[in-house]
């Protein structure tokens, strides 16, 4: 079969690829960086006219990439349906055109798709919210309104005094965190799982799936409109930078904070893994015994976490206090979280058609929840 010309298109929601030269089935890629900003490591992009090609799709120019170390034992995503995602063979080589990253894959289909990790489409963010604002007992708030005029979604829900926040994508590249909401969700709207049932009757959650969708829908990692970083922002957030921290923000400020969790995911560290809130100035001993005990409970619930790999510990009065996590603990007196998942795989239980994937994310997010409610049965009584 002679091979013919192949097309790449990426003008789409989160889409993100620039096409530099095709020749047959074999491509030289460059993915554009955030709007504003220098990040760049996101890509989406569609590839057609494949079908029983072997193509050869090489996206160059990584060595000046946000996280140059995420490419090592790195496979892109791939879907031919939109619903699977499977990972493509890849490899990474920092000599060739600036850091370049080859993944090979022969598409059954005239058409498939080709992500850093399995998009979360903000289509799909909408039929999520309209999902669960629909489902009994369960709030739905407007927080705010991105620098684009999209909403800040907020799903509330739960009759209990602790203030529960869960809050995802203020990186936007890093979609397996709205994967993670999307378990999350099922899990808390779900009338028949006595683990949700017991939950709404201890705590009052506040959910944000995402908390950038003008960086999720252009295709950015790490940015929102203005290619500010809105974990960098929490300290002093504005209307003109980062109005989507400040609406979330001045939210928590009504309701108070009792725990909450960032969700992220982690370009380099192959595992899954939590960073705490250790160095903020007000730091104690029973502030901390509550985040190892969460991470305790975590690690003997799920195989997928672990303790022993993740980020350095802040020293003593050190702490970033324009990041979220570290904000709410000093603010409030939270028990706050970031918790990061792999781009990559699991190395410790690995997957070698998938690697670290939404379904496992959603999982995730259910299986963090029956750890929030052993951890809340064994606090002190409020």
């Amino acid at each position: 079969m002679t091979s013919s010309i192949i097309a790449i298109d990426a003008a789409f929601d989160s889409g993100n690829i620039e096409v530099l030269s095709i020749a047959g089935a074999t491509a030289r890629l460059k993915i554009r960086k955030d709007k504003h900003s220098d990040f760049f490591q996101w890509f989406h992009f569609r590839v057609s006219g494949a079908a029983g090609q072997a193509l050869e799709l090489k996206i160059t120019g990584l060595g000046t990439s946000a996280y140059p170390d995420g490419w090592p034992s790195y496979n892109a995503a791939v879907s031919e349906d939109r619903q699977f995602w499977a990972r493509a063979a890849s490899s990474f080589d920092k000599a060739e055109d600036g850091g370049t990253l080859t993944v090979r894959y022969t598409p059954d289909s005239a058409v498939c798709w080709f992500a850093y990790f399995a998009p979360y489409s903000m289509e799909r963010h909408h039929d999520l919210i309209a999902q669960t604002a629909t489902a009994e007992g369960v709030t739905y708030r407007c927080l705010g309104h991105s620098l684009e005029g999209q909403p800040i979604d907020c799903l509330e829900l739960g009759s209990g005094e602790r203030q529960v926040w869960l809050y995802a994508r203020q990186h936007p590249g890093e979609s397996m965190a709205e994967w993670w909401m999307e378990g999350a969700l099922d899990c808390l709207t779900d009338p028949a799982d006595p683990v949700a049932r017991r939950l709404r009757q201890l705590c009052r959650f506040h959910v944000v799936p995402n908390a950038n969708p003008d960086g999720s829908r252009r295709g950015h990692l790490r940015t929102n409109f203005a290619g500010v970083n809105l974990n960098r922002e929490w300290a002093d957030p504005s209307a003109e930078r980062s109005p989507e921290v400040l609406a979330i923000r001045n939210a928590m400020d009504e309701t108070g904070v009792d725990f909450a969790m960032d969700v992220h995911g982690d370009e380099a560290i192959p595992a899954v893994f939590l960073a705490g809130f250790e160095g903020i100035p007000s730091w104690n001993e029973a502030q901390q015994a509550g985040f190892d005990g969460y991470k305790a409970i975590l690690a003997r619930r799920t195989p997928d976490f672990q303790t022993r790999r993740g980020y350095p510990v802040a020293p003593a009065g050190k702490a970033n206090l324009t990041m979220s996590t570290n904000q709410l603990a000093e603010r409030f007196g939270a028990v706050a979280m970031t918790l990061e998942m792999p781009f990559k795989d699991n190395d410790d239980l690995p997957c070698t058609v998938q690697n670290w994937s939404p379904e496992r994310s959603a999982q995730l997010g259910r299986d963090c929840l029956g750890a929030l409610l052993e951890w809340l049965d064994a606090q002190p009584s409020a």
